[in-house]
């Protein structure tokens, strides 16, 4: 995070509005914040209040604040309670800092909610079609649709995989060599997504380049903290220029896919791409929906898996301790594949505190359709609500020294931590589908490489990170690789 200055200001918030603080006590219980009732009398929406907040300037609200900084912003928020309304000009929004709330929204009331506009505008509209973004019996059917694909059984049987990908990565370093994380897992996660989801070898030819452009171009789309990233998708910002020309040839890219597949025999596959296109007639999906959900999983699933593994590696070459646990683990373990993946205590770890401390998915958006009341409050229908999971993850009611990467907090579960305090993948039933593949992709990489390889951190402290459609760091995560 950043900005001494930003920190104060959340300092001095707090003194503010400490007193109005909504569920500060750590004892006060999830099931108690569950059945609160309004903030006014009654449980109609009409009765009861909105909920505070930080006022904004003319015409612009408190968007220039944001832009500024965005975490900052997020931390000030979290100084006037737990649930919390701005507004962006003419975009109204509320944050949720109470994993009951949040609870709420994805699971007791989800059919109340749907994705939110901003969600729309973030960068990852281009997948309107797929299920990342689809609404109501649409999304249903895709879900039930594409479920087999992701049952534990056939998602273990890609771990060989994994495995075999994490050491040709390791056999590409040269000792001594500095590398770029996220360039180097990035290349890693399109390889074993390509094998066992498209049954194709998407760094051969175009296809790498034409996916990394793209996710480039999202990314800078959805920096939260250029005011370009609330300009309508018409404005013809350099930003919205370049997004335009690499989503129009990741299209192109996946459009080829498919017809290749519909053109050929495949009988013997067994992956996501033979199974959207071998659907049943009276199941049939278009080619249109059949790229939506390609690129949905190209640019999701290697994007998000590629930082959690970069934020790792990069956590444990300022760890040494750590990561010689899980080489031990690693070598203890001798060939992995599923059933040894899942007795990797330490990994497991590893890879939960990671998790937590560096969400990939930091922030999840929801929009009321009908007014709603929420910890009390009231929330009309329509407003952008943010359930901002990197400050679930640290927030000090529900975690122990929240700012320290720990993974020795995972040894023993905490009984009066709230369930939807850590939400990595979401939750209820839009939970992540790919959720399973994510996590064992994670565990036997980590295990793999650093049971092949140690780190040396090449600066100290945290990185600092950018608000885009993922959790960017700001600057990038080099360290100097050692063969065991």
């Amino acid at each position: 995070m950043s900005g001494s200055t930003a920190s104060e200001d959340a300092a001095a918030d707090e003194q503010s509005h400490g007193d109005a603080r909504r569920g500060s006590d750590p004892a006060t219980s999830v099931a108690d914040r569950r059945n609160e009732g309004p903030a006014t009398p009654g449980t109609d929406p009409e009765r009861a209040s909105l909920p505070p907040g930080p006022d904004g300037v003319p015409v612009l609200g408190t968007l220039p604040r944001f832009v500024r900084d965005p975490f900052a912003f997020y931390d000030r928020l979290f100084a006037y309670g737990d649930v919390v309304s701005y507004d962006f000009g003419i975009w109204n929004n509320v944050t949720l800092f109470h994993p009951a709330d949040v609870e709420r929204v994805l699971v007791d009331d989800a059919d109340r909610f749907r994705k939110s506009h901003v969600q729309r505008r973030s960068g990852v509209d281009f997948l309107e079609n797929g299920l990342l973004l689809t609404e109501g019996e649409e999304w249903r059917e895709q879900r039930t649709q594409l479920q087999p694909l992701f049952y534990r059984e056939k998602i273990e049987a890609f771990a060989e995989t994994m495995v075999e990908e994490a050491r040709l990565l390791v056999d590409s370093w040269d000792d001594g060599e500095v590398i770029d994380l996220q360039s180097a897992y990035s290349t890693l996660a399109m390889r074993v997504l390509g094998r066992t989801l498209f049954g194709v070898d998407v760094h051969d030819g175009e296809g790498y380049e034409v996916i990394r452009r793209a996710a480039a171009s999202v990314q800078r789309r959805a920096d939260a903290g250029s005011v370009t990233a609330f300009l309508p998708d018409w404005v013809p910002t350099p930003a919205n220029r370049r997004f335009a020309r690499d989503t129009a040839a990741f299209r192109e890219y996946v459009d080829r896919l498919v017809r290749e597949r519909r053109g050929s025999d495949f009988a013997d596959a067994d992956d996501l791409l033979t199974l959207l296109v071998g659907l049943g007639e009276g199941d049939a999906l278009s080619d249109d929906a059949v790229r939506d959900q390609l690129m949905t999983f190209l640019f999701a699933g290697h994007e998000t898996t590629s930082l959690a593994l970069s934020y790792a590696t990069h956590a444990l070459a300022r760890r040494p301790g750590i990561a010689d646990d899980l080489h031990a683990e690693a070598a203890a373990a001798g060939d992995l594949d599923a059933a040894a993946v899942r007795s990797l205590d330490v990994t497991d770890r590893v890879v939960s505190e990671t998790l937590r401390r560096y969400p990939p998915a930091y922030v999840l958006f929801r929009e009321p359709i009908v007014d709603v009341i929420v910890g009390g409050y009231r929330i009309p229908a329509g407003t952008n609500v943010s359930l901002p999971i990197w400050r679930l993850h640290r927030d000090p009611r529900w975690w122990d020294d929240p700012e320290t990467f720990d993974p020795s907090r995972w040894i023993e579960d905490d009984p009066d931590r709230p369930e939807y305090a850590y939400l990595p993948f979401g939750g209820g039933p839009r939970h992540c589908i790919g959720m399973r593949f994510a996590s064992l992709e994670l565990r036997a990489t980590l295990a793999t490489v650093f049971g092949e390889a140690e780190f040396e951190a090449l600066a100290d402290g945290e990185p600092s990170f950018e608000a885009a459609a993922t959790l960017q760091p700001s600057e990038p995560l080099r360290v100097r690789v050692s063969k065991r």
